[in-house]
């Protein structure tokens, strides 16, 4: 993938690459969703901790957000990039991960839904 200044959005692939090469994954879904199944390697930071977590993230690394869909991560890269942060969004979320033949922990593990309430 060619990234520009304004590339936030990674496909499964691209987020695998940056994150080999040394960024650091962030999940910020609940914590059912994140039992349920998550991405080996990942910081489990739900979305409503990081305001008081962001400190823990390290400003000299490149950050790529993942949630079930993209939804929630895409509001993350936003305010993370607000903040002088480099992050990206992984497109789709742990759904095209998954859809991408790409392991989630632990085996056997899903990506969980919303919850009935629509949390």
């Amino acid at each position: 993938m060619q990234e520009t200044e304004t590339t936030t959005e990674l496909n499964p692939e691209d987020a695998a690459s940056k994150v080999e090469a040394g960024a650091q994954l962030i999940d910020v879904r609940q914590q059912y969703e994140w039992d349920a199944g998550h991405i080996d390697g990942a910081v489990h930071l739900p979305l409503e901790k990081l305001p008081v977590r962001a400190a823990e993230l390290d400003r000299d690394r490149e950050i790529v957000v993942a949630c079930r869909s993209g939804s929630r991560s895409a509001f993350v890269v936003a305010a993370l990039r607000e903040a002088g942060f480099e992050a990206f969004n992984l497109a789709g979320g742990l759904q095209a991960w998954v859809a991408d033949g790409k392991p989630i922990e632990p085996d056997g593990g899903t990506v969980a839904g919303p919850l009935p309430d629509g949390r």
